[in-house]
């Protein structure tokens, strides 16, 4: 196995542990009190779809690459025996998520991901699947629990191929590098900005307080829209966009 990458961001394993099991809404809530990005970047959009909704939370570094399936390779390889490809995911830490670009003109005519590349996939630390193109074996995939988010599902593996990989790519309107650490889950994928990854944890607990209390107070006796609109004034953040300069 190649040596393993030196990423720009190394989570600790706390941090890891408690993505997977928190939902994606919850921590962009608490990105957003940094105001690190803004409110409207840092999330796939598109047709980007979580196929696996049951499964929950998952995170990972990200492992880019580019893919087409509407016309055979040049080299008349197929994917499988692409171990360039399979020893540059390997050199990663995990976990890790495989993002693949279909740059067809139209994607997903075929699916690069079924379950023969996912069980391949997870035996090299790989936890998850992001393409704007197609999977299949979705059973399969559901039952092996390999998170997939993609813009829907093929029959056919057609001529998926790998075009190139190891660079930066747009999936869904999100630039996405390799080694970014991804969270996903029923809601979609978003990148966690490693300037404030670590204290995540006790933005989340502080914003899910503050709901917690408003909630209560909605449903409590002593509800009036005069007081509401005070606490609102009080607790909400100003929506201000980030100083980039």
């Amino acid at each position: 196995m190649a040596d393993q990458k030196v990423l720009p961001y190394r989570a600790s394993a706390e941090l890891l542990e408690f993505l997977r099991t928190t939902d994606t809404c919850s921590v962009s809530n608490a990105i957003e009190t940094y105001n690190v990005r803004m409110r409207h970047e840092g999330f796939t959009q598109d047709a980007i779809q979580c196929q696996f909704p049951k499964l929950g939370p998952v995170a990972g570094y990200a492992v880019t690459g580019r893919i087409r399936t509407t016309a055979p390779p040049i080299t008349d390889v197929c994917y499988y025996h692409r171990t360039d490809w399979w020893e540059y995911v390997a050199s990663f830490p995990s976990p890790k998520i495989m993002v693949i670009r279909d740059v067809d003109r139209i994607p997903g005519t075929g699916a690069f991901v079924g379950e023969i590349h996912a069980r391949i996939a997870q035996a090299l630390g790989c936890v998850a699947y992001i393409s704007n193109g197609t999977v299949r074996d979705l059973a399969a995939l559901r039952e092996a629990k390999f998170h997939c988010f993609s813009g829907g599902a093929s029959v056919s593996h057609s001529y998926a191929h790998i075009v190139d990989f190891g660079e930066p790519i747009d999936m869904g309107g999100l630039t996405i590098a390799p080694g970014n650490l991804l969270h996903g889950d029923c809601h979609g994928v978003q990148m966690i900005p490693p300037s404030i990854a670590e204290d995540l944890p006790n933005a989340v607990r502080g914003v899910a307080k503050r709901e917690a209390e408003l909630i209560r107070f909605c449903r409590s006796s002593g509800f009036s829209l005069e007081k509401l609109v005070s606490i609102l004034n009080r607790e909400t953040p100003v929506c201000v966009p980030p100083d980039r300069h």
